[in-house]
């Protein structure tokens, strides 16, 4: 193998370490130079980090110490609207804690948290969705707990489906 096209591959892989071999053999081949994708994995520079777990694997690391949280409306017969906090702990499945208010703020959320995890029962991480109920007095109050919270991303409702899904069994 020619050595100028070992360095190529090398520079390559030094300059864009998140590549994976088939970009990196479309990129040389963009330069007008045809390599296989066996000869790019051979010459490549290797990351001497390893890689960061991903959230499959946080969840089943964690998940003895994971909860979510989210509301949910309950529209009433005369037409009032019930706010629903529900707190599921993910091991088991279940509802740890449930309660109703007509008119709930970041004040009587983080109440909430403190009932649901009385003593030093907290998990230590709380997943919940970016809801404007979810205040500085939440989190003050959920930070005072011990509980690192984890942020579902921005309009992504479908990464915290679990809380939801459970609540309507």
């Amino acid at each position: 193998m020619n050595k100028e096209i070992q360095d190529l591959i090398r520079r390559i892989s030094r300059a864009n370490p998140n590549w994976g071999s088939p970009r990196r053999v479309g990129a040389s081949g963009k330069l007008g130079i045809k390599v296989a994708k066996s000869t790019v994995e051979k010459y490549r520079i290797r990351s001497s980090k390893p890689p960061s777990p991903t959230w499959r694997a946080f969840l089943k690391n964690h998940i003895a110490d994971l909860v979510s949280n989210d509301f949910f409306t309950i529209p009433t017969i005369h037409f009032k609207v019930l706010f629903v906090l529900i707190v599921l702990l993910h091991q088991r499945g279940k509802v740890v804690y449930l309660n109703v208010s007509e008119n709930p703020s970041a004040q009587w959320a983080a109440r909430q948290m403190v009932e649901a995890f009385p003593w030093d029962s907290a998990p230590k991480y709380l997943l919940r969705d970016r809801d404007a109920i979810f205040g500085d007095a939440f989190r003050r109050r959920v930070a005072g707990l011990g509980i690192e919270e984890i942020l579902s991303e921005p309009r992504s409702p479908w990464q915290n489906s679990y809380v939801l899904d459970t609540a309507y069994d």
